[in-house]
C-alpha cells in the first residue's frame, strides 16, 4: 500500500524563503530608487528647483510710477493725476459672474459697455487668479459708501485706489495737450513690456504721445514674501518707482481758451507763435471735445457721435488739416521773385482783371474784374493782385519756387512736438511725374503763384513761415514744450530755442519790401484787410487769402449763395504783431467761411489784441 506525503516542510520553507528575498531585493530597489532621485533633486538640480521654490515663496510686484504733470506757461495745471477708486471682480472667487454682475448692479450703475468691457478682460484672465479684473472706475462717493455696507454679501469684489489722469481745463487745448488711454494689443506688441508692469495707460495722441517717455517715468519693484494663495505676507526689499517728470508747455492757456471761443459753429483752427523762440501759443482746431471721456474707456455711442461727425473733432486740424493757402503765400512768392532776380522791388504788371499764356485762350482771373491797374510787388501784396502773382509764377517756373518755398517749410514737417505732424504739398514736375504718372503744365505753375492747384498747407506751416518773414529769416522751430522738471534730480530743464535755418536772400531789404506789402494789407488805403486795423493802437503786418473748394468754370462766377456750405471758399488770414520786435505770428483757416478779410482777419485781429493789450 502507497504512501502519501501531506506536508513537505522542507519544499515550503524554500519556497518562503526565495519571496523573502525577492521581497528583499524589490524593497532594496526601490531604497536605491529613491535615494538616486533624491541625490537628483537635492543635489543635481538643486539650484533649479530652489529657484522655483523661491518664486513661489517671493514674487517681484511693480510699482507702477506716478505719471508727469503738465502745465501751462503760467503755471495753470493742464494735465493731472487724482486719485480714483475702482471696483474689481477677483476670478478665483467666483462661482456664478452673472449672478454677482446683476446683484452690483442693484447697488451701482453698470452700463452694458462697462460689462461688455469687463467680460473680455475677464475671459482672458486665469480661472485661479488672485488679480482683480476691473468692472467699473471712478466711483463716486455714494457708491463707494452703498458698496461698503454691502461689501460682505460679496466675497469676490475688491475695491482699488489708483491715480487716474484728469484734465482740469476739459476740452480746451485737447488737440495740443492730447489724452491718456489704456494700453491696447498694438501698444502691447511695441512698448518695452518691463517699463509698464503695472501700468494701465500710455499717451494717445498730442504731447501726452510725444513726450511718453518723458511723463511715463520709471516703474519701481517689491520683492514680497507670499504664501500658498499667492497674496502678499511680507515686504523683503523695496525699490521705489521715479515719477515722470513735469512738463511746461509754451502755451498760454488764457489765450488759448479766448481763441477757441471765438469759433462758435465753424469748423476751424488756428495757429499763434512767439517768433523770437518759436513757442506755441495757442494750437487751436474746432470743433474740439472732452479729453476726459478716453481715459478710462469712452463708451460706443459717444465715440461713434465723435467719429461719425461731420465736423470731425477728432482731427487736429491746426497740424494735420492740409488746404490751399490762397493767397497768404503771395509774400514768400514774391520774395522768390526778387530772390532769383525775376522781379526788383520796383518792377510792375499791369493788371486789367485776368492773365493768358501767350497763344492761349483760357483766361486766369483776379478777384477784382476790372483790375488793378498797373503794381509793383509791395502794392500787389496790399490788394491781393492775382494777375501779378500769376505772371510772376510762370516766370519763375515750378521747380525754382517749389525749392524757395520749401526753405519756409512748405511742403515738409516743420518738426513740431506734438505727434501727428502732416507734410502738406509743395509741388514739382518731380513729384507729379513720380506720384501720378503725369507731365507738368505751365496753366498749374500759374495757379500755385496764387496758393491753389497741388498745393497744400497746415494752418502750422503758415504760422511758421510767417514767424519766420517776421524774423527777417530766422527758422525757429516751433516747440510746445519749454520746460521739463525732472522730480529724481528736483531740477528744471529749459528746452533752448532751436534755430533750425537761417533763410539768407541776396539782399536785405527784399524782407523790407515784403513786410511793407503785408502791413498796407492792413494799414493801406486799399489794403484788403484795412478794416481790421481800424484804430488799432499797434502796427502790425498781414496778408489775407480764399482759397477754392471747387472749381469754377471759364463762363461762370463763384457764387456762394447758390452753393452747399461745404462748397463755400476757405477763409485765411497771417499775421504777425507788432510791426517792430514782433511778439506774436498767427495763422487761422475758417473751413468754407468765405472772405479772408471779412471772416478770418477779424478773428485774427481780436487775437492780437487779447494777447498784445
Amino acid at each position: 500500500m502507497p504512501t502519501f506525503i501531506l506536508k513537505d516542510s522542507a519544499r515550503e520553507n524554500k519556497i518562503f524563503y526565495n519571496r523573502v528575498m525577492i521581497a528583499w531585493l524589490l524593497m532594496l530597489l526601490g531604497l536605491l530608487l529613491i535615494v538616486a532621485r533624491l541625490i537628483f533633486l537635492q543635489v543635481t538640480e538643486y539650484d533649479h528647483y530652489y529657484t522655483l521654490s523661491e518664486k513661489n515663496r517671493i514674487k517681484i510686484l511693480p510699482l507702477p510710477p506716478a505719471r508727469g504733470l503738465i502745465y501751462d506757461r503760467n503755471g495753470v495745471l493742464l494735465a493731472d493725476n487724482r486719485v480714483s477708486y475702482s471696483l474689481e471682480i477677483i476670478p478665483e472667487k467666483v462661482k456664478d459672474l452673472d449672478f454677482i454682475l446683476t446683484e452690483l448692479g442693484k447697488i451701482i450703475t453698470i452700463e452694458e459697455d462697462d460689462i461688455e468691457r469687463f467680460k473680455k478682460q475677464f475671459s482672458k484672465s486665469h480661472s485661479s487668479s488672485s488679480k482683480g479684473v476691473p468692472l467699473r472706475h471712478r466711483l463716486t462717493e455714494a457708491e463707494m459708501a452703498r458698496l461698503s455696507v454691502q461689501k460682505y454679501h460679496f466675497a469676490e469684489i475688491n475695491i482699488t485706489s489708483n491715480l487716474t489722469r484728469y484734465y482740469p481745463v476739459g476740452a480746451t487745448g485737447v488737440h495740443a495737450i492730447g489724452y491718456v488711454g489704456r494700453i491696447n494689443e498694438q501698444e502691447l506688441k511695441i512698448i518695452d513690456k518691463s517699463e509698464y508692469l503695472g501700468s494701465n495707460y500710455i499717451g494717445k495722441v498730442g504731447i501726452e504721445k510725444y513726450y511718453e517717455k518723458e511723463l511715463h517715468g520709471t516703474t519701481g519693484f517689491e520683492h514680497a514674501e507670499t504664501n500658498v494663495q499667492g497674496r502678499s505676507v511680507r515686504i523683503l526689499d523695496r525699490s521705489p518707482p521715479v515719477p515722470g517728470k513735469n512738463l511746461y508747455l509754451n502755451i498760454d492757456i488764457t489765450l488759448q481758451k479766448y481763441a477757441e471761443s471765438l469759433i462758435t459753429k465753424e469748423r476751424a483752427a488756428i495757429v499763434a507763435i512767439e517768433p523770437s523762440s518759436g513757442g506755441i501759443l495757442a494750437l487751436v482746431s474746432m470743433p474740439h471735445y472732452d479729453p476726459n471721456l478716453f481715459v478710462n474707456g469712452i463708451d460706443f455711442k459717444t465715440y461713434n457721435g465723435l467719429r461719425d461727425s461731420p465736423d470731425r473733432p477728432l482731427i487736429n486740424r491746426a497740424i494735420r488739416g492740409q488746404y490751399p493757402p490762397g493767397s497768404t503765400v503771395k509774400p514768400f512768392v514774391g520774395l522768390a521773385g526778387l530772390e532769383y532776380g525775376v522781379r526788383s522791388q520796383h518792377s510792375r504788371t499791369w493788371c486789367r482783371g485776368w492773365f493768358s499764356l501767350k497763344g492761349q485762350k483760357h483766361r486766369y482771373r483776379d478777384w477784382k474784374k476790372s483790375g488793378h491797374g498797373s503794381v509793383n510787388f509791395s502794392q500787389a501784396l496790399e490788394q491781393s493782385c492775382d494777375v501779378y502773382f500769376y505772371s510772376l509764377a510762370h516766370d519763375l517756373g515750378v521747380d525754382r519756387l517749389h525749392k524757395f518755398m520749401k526753405r519756409f517749410s512748405f511742403g515738409k514737417r516743420t518738426g513740431i512736438d506734438v505727434a501727428g505732424e502732416m507734410s502738406g504739398l509743395m509741388p514739382s514736375r518731380e513729384w507729379k511725374r513720380r506720384v501720378l504718372g503725369k507731365l507738368w503744365y505751365p496753366g498749374e505753375t500759374i495757379i500755385v503763384g496764387i496758393g491753389q492747384g497741388f498745393m497744400l498747407s497746415t494752418p502750422l506751416q503758415l504760422a511758421v513761415a510767417t514767424a519766420t518773414l517776421s524774423n527777417r529769416g530766422q527758422f525757429k522751430q516751433p516747440r510746445v514744450v519749454f520746460a521739463m522738471d525732472d522730480a529724481k534730480f528736483n531740477e528744471m530743464s529749459v528746452v533752448p530755442p532751436n534755430v533750425k535755418e537761417t533763410i539768407t536772400l541776396k539782399k536785405d531789404h527784399y524782407w523790407d519790401n515784403a513786410i511793407a506789402g503785408m502791413k498796407a494789407v492792413v494799414h493801406g488805403r486799399r489794403g484788403t484787410a484795412r478794416k481790421v486795423a481800424k484804430k488799432s493802437k499797434y502796427r502790425f503786418a498781414g496778408k489775407t487769402g480764399t482759397a477754392q473748394v471747387i472749381k469754377i468754370k471759364q463762363s461762370e462766377r463763384y457764387n456762394a449763395r447758390k452753393l452747399a456750405k461745404k462748397f463755400h471758399d476757405h477763409a485765411l488770414f497771417i499775421a504777425f504783431a507788432p510791426l517792430k520786435n514782433p511778439r506774436i505770428a498767427i495763422a487761422i483757416i475758417i473751413e468754407n467761411g468765405g472772405g479772408g478779410s471779412s471772416v478770418a482777419a477779424p478773428i485774427a485781429k481780436k487775437v492780437l489784441d487779447y494777447y498784445l493789450n
